[in-house]
C-alpha cells in the first residue's frame, strides 16, 4: 500500500534532517554553557517519543519546545510536571496559558531545579564540617501568542534565569520566539523555534571573596586585604528547533502521530529526535521515540511513554508519564499533569 503524499514528505525531510546532522563534525563545545537546567524538557508526553515537540501544537506541553504554539491555545490551560533527575536532583515545572479575545493568548512559566542539602567536606574533615549547601536554579517566563492566519502562529517568550551555588549566583535573561505553519489543516505541520537566546553571565556572591597580599615581599603592611575572584562569563545553552508532525488516522479508533525534531545547539553537535504516539479514543496513548539521534557521544537514546485522558465536566485532564534512557546513569522519570478548561 503506498503511503500518503503528506508522510512521504515527512519521511523526507526527515531522512534529509538526519544526513545533516550525521555529517556535521564540528567541535561540541558540550559543558561550555551554564544554565544547563533550561534543557531539560518539562512535559511526561514529549519525553515519551524522544522529546520530539517542535511542530507539535496539542497543548500548552508544547510550548517549551516552540512558543509560537501559545497562539495556538485557545484554552486556559494549567501544567504541572515533576521530575526524578540523576543524583536525587527534584524538577519541577508549573505553566498556565490565559487567551484574551481578540489579543492573542498570554503565556507564564516557573521552573525549579534544586540538590538538597549536600554536605560540606574539605581535605581535613572529608567526612563533613557540619554544614550543608545547596543548589538551586529557577527560570520564570513571561509570553505571548497569537494565530496570525488559520495556518500560521507565532509566540515570543522572555526568561529570567537564576543559578544559585551555595552563596554564589549568575542571573540572566533569555529570549524564545517561534512559529508553527500547518501545511494541510489537519495534516502535516511544520515548527521553527529559537529558545534560550541570551547574552553571556558570569558568577558572583559572597563565596567568590579572598583576602590577599598585594604586596608579599613587604612585611607590616596589610596583608588580608579583602577581594573578589573574578570569573569568566559563559553562554547560555541556544537551541534552534525545525520540527514536523504528521498526524495518520489508522482505524475508527485510532490515530498513529510521527514526529521529527532537527536539533542545532551552541554547546553540542547537531542531532535528531524520533517519535511516535498511538491514540486509542482520545483516552489512552502509547509512545515511543529515541533522542539524540546521530550526536557526537550522545548518553541518550530510547524513550517510552503513556498518557490517559479524560474529563470531569467542562475540565479535560491529562495524565502522562515518561521514560528516558541514559547510558551511564540511571534513566529519567518525568509526570506531568494538565488540565484545560
Amino acid at each position: 500500500m503506498a503511503l500518503p503524499r503528506h508522510l512521504t514528505i515527512l519521511l523526507i525531510l526527515a531522512v534529509g534532517a538526519a544526513g545533516a546532522a550525521g555529517n556535521a563534525s564540528a567541535q561540541t563545545k558540550a559543558g561550555t554553557t551554564v544554565a544547563q537546567f533550561l534543557g531539560i524538557e518539562p512535559s511526561g508526553r514529549h519525553a515519551g517519543f524522544g522529546n520530539a515537540g517542535a511542530a507539535l501544537a496539542e497543548g500548552i506541553e508544547s510550548v517549551y519546545f516552540n512558543p509560537g504554539v501559545i497562539g495556538l491555545l485557545w484554552d486556559t490551560e494549567f501544567q504541572f510536571t515533576h521530575s526524578a533527575w540523576f543524583a536525587d536532583i527534584s524538577y519541577d515545572y508549573a505553566a498556565i496559558a490565559v487567551p484574551v479575545r481578540g489579543w492573542g493568548t498570554f503565556f507564564g512559566s516557573v521552573t525549579a531545579l534544586n540538590s538538597g542539602d549536600i554536605a560540606v567536606r574539605t581535605v581535613e574533615r572529608p567526612h563533613g564540617t557540619g554544614e550543608y549547601y545547596d543548589v538551586g536554579n529557577t527560570a520564570i517566563g513571561l509570553g505571548f501568542g497569537r494565530q496570525v492566519t488559520r495556518r500560521f502562529s507565532a509566540g515570543v517568550r522572555i526568561n529570567y534565569v537564576s543559578e544559585r551555588i551555595w552563596h554564589t549566583y549568575q542571573r540572566t535573561v533569555t529570549l524564545d520566539i517561534g512559529t508553527v505553519y500547518a501545511l494541510r489543516e489537519g495534516g502535516l505541520q511544520m515548527g521553527f523555534s529559537l529558545t534560550n537566546a541570551g547574552t553571556d553571565s558570569r558568577y558572583t556572591g559572597r563565596d567568590l571573596a579572598i583576602q590577599y597580599d598585594a604586596t608579599d615581599d613587604i612585611y607590616g603592611d596589610n596583608s588580608a586585604l579583602p577581594g573578589e575572584q573574578y570569573t569568566d562569563s559563559f553562554a547560555v545553552p541556544i537551541m534552534f528547533r525545525f520540527g514536523l508532525s504528521y498526524p495518520y488516522q489508522v482505524g475508527a479508533d485510532s490515530r498513529l502521530l510521527l514526529m521529527a525534531d532537527a536539533l542545532h545547539p551552541n554547546d553540542n553537535a547537531e542531532s535528531l529526535n524520533l517519535g511516535v504516539e498511538l491514540d486509542w479514543r482520545g483516552s489512552l496513548a502509547l509512545r515511543a521515540g529515541y533522542q539524540t539521534l546521530f550526536q557526537t557521544d550522545s548518553a541518550q537514546g530510547l524513550t517510552l511513554g503513556v498518557g490517559i485522558r479524560s474529563r470531569f465536566g467542562d475540565r479535560r485532564l491529562r495524565f502522562d508519564y515518561g521514560w528516558t534512557d541514559h547510558i551511564y546513569l540511571d534513566g529519567t522519570h518525568r509526570v506531568t499533569v494538565a488540565v484545560g478548561l
